[in-house]
């Protein structure tokens, strides 16, 4: 009675765990990613319309944009640029953009870069699914836009504002062959021209000059922002960060939360001479990045009103001192796309923009991540499948570590070896557990057995697994790339279940309430299942009862478990699981040590017959 006591407890615990894991862990980030799935998709309809409504809720106006240090001004106030109104972001005149990676527009009015769309990404794993929009005018459902601009050392001089309408002065597409120029007069003495070029990639370059006609000179501040206006869906997961993002000089890298934003109101960082600044998604991010070697002042705002969120990412460079009959210069970068990894890399060391590489969130041990995910890429690039790439680099890692993996499982055969000698000490001592575990320790140390080896190839696996799960959650190479068969992208979970028969049964049970993703249990988590089942089979069953229900019940618990992890997850594991079982399989018949694994099956399976007679 005591023993089915226990097997009930022990499996009313494991369910509830799983539950519990399904609904606190597991259900927000599912139903967090179909929000934003969602958000995006309506991006994409909306901005592909330009009949939308202004969004005026959120002003543009002077107190979003940096202000000129007040030492500079000429009657000690802070100045404040033009004053500004909402401008009417998908009605106003456009110039196209049109590259091998993006299109979209830029507005004349603010001379914004605001409608940005990736053509080599989609909202789903369909071709046919609507471009990931990453930028979006105001008027807009997200407004997300980049602008640029100069603010004022004399408060009484007229600057471009973000309502001013531009003149376009060369250009007709924003092509990486063709930049732009816009133009516009002050009409007291100063013309103002910004030059747009842009990659093959997502690095747009932005040069500002000043020509001053007047009879006096003037001091003008450069500046540029990164702004987010309204809700923004986040994955939600402790392990990646999502929204303002930079490296500033000795700050180094900075990352802040939108919620910790909107308490705080506005973070100032430290003055610095490198470094950049934006906004990060999961996979997609905006940057705008200085000029290295130009100093400038960072820093993130929160500017919300009348309910509605805005975050801001923005700097404010050195003067520009521009005598008249001179031309003043500014030159920034905007960096506007997929945070893909040999990209963001190239950039950081052609361009010289210091530790651009930590846009992508490795973690704390990106000791781990980023060698594994070069690895995986490496393979990749041979193979030309990131799921055969998991495959391959399984096999490398054991190889890596087969010294060790020998030595423990070497050991672990020693270890059954000596279990009738164990057995016999437990019950000559049985009365004296000190004189037990002594006569166990001479023993082991005479044989030279370590009883933790068979720890090693688990201690082994942990990093390997955490690193393996970092590189499918944070990277976008990742990102809807097949394997076979039905597994269209391995950082997804494997979309079948055995609950409609793989599909037969036309029914989805993810939409059960509470539990609908304890459901979803697919081909290759049962798969992994098996697997694990099989290696725990190769030992003998543990004389305790309570430990061997444990070892019968652990791989249903983790099968149900990892159901819900990403695919290239689960079938490292089964790939593992598999190679461990062979390699143990031929260690233990090398050492003339009998292996449990038929034995242990066949006992099973008698049980079972046993039981039902006893009926």
């Amino acid at each position: 009675m005591g023993d089915n006591r226990n097997m009930f407890l022990a499996i009313g615990l494991s369910l509830a765990v799983i539950i519990l894991w399904q609904f606190f862990f597991i259900e927000p980030k599912m139903q967090a990613e179909r929000e934003a799935q969602q958000v995006a998709q309506q991006s994409a309809e909306t901005t592909t319309s330009p009949t939308a409504t202004p969004n005026s809720a959120v002003s543009t106006g002077p107190s979003d944009i940096p202000s000129a240090p007040q030492s500079a001004t000429s009657n000690g106030a802070t100045p404040a640029t033009a004053a500004v109104a909402p401008a009417a972001g998908v009605e106003a005149p456009r110039v196209p953009i049109d590259t091998p990676r993006v299109d979209g527009s830029i507005s004349l009015v603010g001379a914004r870069i605001d409608d940005v769309k990736l053509k080599d990404y989609h909202v789903t794993v369909d071709d046919e699914s609507p471009e990931i929009v990453l930028l979006s005018p105001v008027g807009t459902a997200h407004p997300y836009f980049v602008e640029t601009g100069w603010v004022p050392a004399d408060t009484t001089l007229t600057v471009p504002a973000s309502d001013t309408l531009w003149t376009l002065e060369s250009g007709e597409t924003l092509t990486p062959d063709t930049p732009v120029t816009l133009a516009w007069d002050n009409g007291a003495g100063l013309v103002f021209r910004r030059t747009i070029s842009v990659d093959e990639n997502y690095m747009f370059t932005v040069s500002q000059s000043v020509e001053n006609t007047s009879d006096a000179a003037v001091t003008l501040y450069p500046y540029s922002r990164v702004r987010r206006q309204g809700e923004v869906k986040t994955s939600g997961f402790f392990i990646l960060h999502e929204g303002m993002i930079g490296v500033v000089g000795d700050d180094g890298l900075v990352q802040t939360k939108y919620k910790d934003l909107q308490e705080a109101g506005v973070e100032k960082l430290s003055e610095a001479s490198d470094g950049w600044l934006g906004i990060t998604d999961k996979y997609w991010a905006t940057a705008v990045i200085p000029d290295p070697g130009q100093t400038f002042t960072p820093r993130f705002l929160y500017a919300g009103s009348n309910g509605v969120p805005a975050y801001q990412a923005d700097y404010m460079a050195a003067a520009v001192e521009i005598a008249p009959g001179t031309t003043g210069e500014a030159v920034n970068r905007v960096f506007a796309g997929a945070k893909e990894t040999n990209l963001i890399r190239s950039y950081e060391q052609t361009l010289g923009i210091d530790r651009f590489n930590l846009l992508i969130d490795w973690g704390w041990f990106y000791f781990i991540t980023k060698p594994m995910f070069f690895a995986l890429d490496f393979v990749y690039g041979l193979v030309g499948n990131f799921g055969v790439a998991i495959l391959i680099v399984t096999v490398m890692v054991k190889l890596l570590f087969f010294p060790l993996a020998q030595r423990a499982y070497v050991s672990m055969a020693k270890m059954k070896a000596l279990q009738p000698k164990v057995q016999q000490m437990r019950e000559r001592y049985k009365d004296d557990r000190m004189k037990q575990q002594q006569a166990m320790m001479e023993m082991y140390k005479k044989e030279k057995v370590n009883p933790l080896a068979g720890c090693i190839p688990i201690v082994i696996q942990i990093p390997v697994f955490f690193s393996l799960y970092k590189v499918l959650f944070v990277t976008i190479e990742m990102r809807h790339a097949p394997f076979f068969g039905w597994i269209n992208d391995l950082s997804a979970p494997d979309p079948t279940t055995v609950f409609n028969l793989f599909g037969l049964i036309p029914w989805d049970p993810s939409t059960v309430p509470m539990i609908g993703h304890f459901l979803m249990l697919g081909v290759w988590p049962m798969i992994m299942g098996v697997s694990m089942w099989l290696q725990m089979k190769m030992n003998p069953t543990p004389p305790d009862p309570t430990q061997a229900m444990i070892f019968n019940w652990m791989p249903v618990f983790f099968t149900f478990l990892l159901a819900s992890f990403p695919a290239g997850l689960v079938i490292y594991w089964a790939w593992n699981n598999s190679l461990s079982v062979t390699q143990q399989y031929v260690i233990m018949r090398r050492q003339g040590v009998k292996v449990e694994l038929w034995d242990n099956i066949a006992r099973l399976f008698r049980r079972s017959k046993k039981e039902k007679g006893a009926t």
